[in-house]
């Protein structure tokens, strides 16, 4: 399973080169992430009001070709990995004009209660760890994993 989620570029997110900067395409990430949980029956604010949270443990972006105000982007996400405690989600953003990909990415994301404290996915949440292995095994997504270093 992926969710695709389309952005258009506002002049407020490019740099003095009239490019997207760099830390805008983070934000796309949070947007394309929550969009996925959200298609997955798992929006956010549920999470929380169950008692978990998926905060940001580390993420990666490289940069391919540059994205300009008013671009109509594809922001791509499926969930990557899956461990005991963390969840790692895959990013594509690409123009969708021309199917030119501008950046791709990874976050990962430690599984906790409310208070921060880790916790072991598949014990605190059996039935949406199960959901989201099961999206990882449908065809539709990205077959190649993504690298992180």
């Amino acid at each position: 399973m992926y969710n695709e989620t389309e952005y258009r570029v506002i002049f407020a997110d490019t740099d003095a080169m009239g490019i997207v900067y760099n830390g805008t395409y983070i934000s796309m990430f949070e947007r394309g992430r929550t969009e996925l949980m959200r298609q997955m029956g798992y929006p956010y604010k549920r999470m929380e009001e169950e008692g978990m949270k998926l905060p940001v443990g580390s993420i990666t972006c490289t940069y391919l070709h540059p994205a300009f105000a008013d671009d109509l982007l594809v922001i791509r996400s499926w969930v990557d990995e899956l461990k005991a405690a963390s969840i790692y989600i895959g990013y594509e953003v690409y123009k969708k004009e021309t199917g030119e990909v501008c950046v791709t990415g990874s976050s990962m994301h430690p599984v906790t209660d409310t208070e921060l404290k880790p916790v072991k996915f598949k014990k605190v949440r059996p039935d949406l760890y199960e959901m989201i292995k099961k999206s990882m095994d449908d065809d539709d997504k990205p077959k190649k994993r993504l690298k992180r270093r």
